[in-house]
């Protein structure tokens, strides 16, 4: 799942929403040597991100839809439908949460600045960009996710491909809302039951 699913999925702990927003970031195993001393809530959250990726990744409406993607995305279809799914979550946030997207990417963006030094240094700079371009409520419109999937093709020469994954979007909307609705409720609930299960 990519940034706002992550965020959404983390309840109102901020150091859970913290980890869980830094997990990409967060390489290697969580060993004691290396975890000790860490914020427990921000370690919880990088745990947290680390089973959504596991669950998503092996459950088989998204097996199915990725390898939809994958005949026009190949080898970035993951990534792609990631955003995807995000789109989804954007469009209808108001069906997800008590706030809009608006308020909720304002509070979020607090989060972050708050707790900036839980952050791994490689990823403030991003953090930073997220903030300005205020990349939470762009993922709502076709727009926006045109001008996501440009600015994610600019990082690396690898990314360039992604460019035009808006248009499979466009094209295929109905297909991929159906999917993302039989999928995000499970995840919902089983990153709920992780999070009642890790409680400090």
């Amino acid at each position: 799942m990519n940034f706002l699913a992550h965020l959404l999925l983390s309840g109102d702990n901020e150091g859970v929403i913290v980890g869980n927003y830094a997990g990409d970031f967060v390489k290697g195993r969580l060993t004691w040597e290396k975890t000790n001393g860490w914020n427990q809530d921000y370690l919880t959250g990088v745990k947290l991100h680390r089973f959504i990726d596991s669950f998503t990744d092996s459950h088989p409406v998204v097996r199915e839809t990725k390898r939809v993607v994958a005949l026009s995305q190949g080898k970035l279809a993951g990534i792609v439908l990631d955003i995807y799914f995000d789109y989804f979550l954007a469009r209808y946030f108001n069906y997800f949460s008590g706030e809009s997207l608006d308020m909720y990417s304002q509070r979020m963006y607090s989060v972050f600045r708050n707790n900036e030094d839980l952050m791994p240094a490689q990823m403030v700079r991003m953090m930073h960009a997220m903030i300005d371009q205020d990349w939470l409520t762009t993922y709502a419109t076709l727009d926006g996710m045109a001008l996501t999937f440009y600015r994610l093709s600019r990082r690396a020469a690898f990314l360039a491909p992604i460019s035009n994954a808006s248009t499979e979007l466009k094209n295929s909307e109905a297909y991929y809302h159906l999917q993302f609705d039989l999928f995000f409720p499970e995840l919902q609930a089983a990153s709920a039951q992780f999070l009642e299960e890790n409680r400090q």
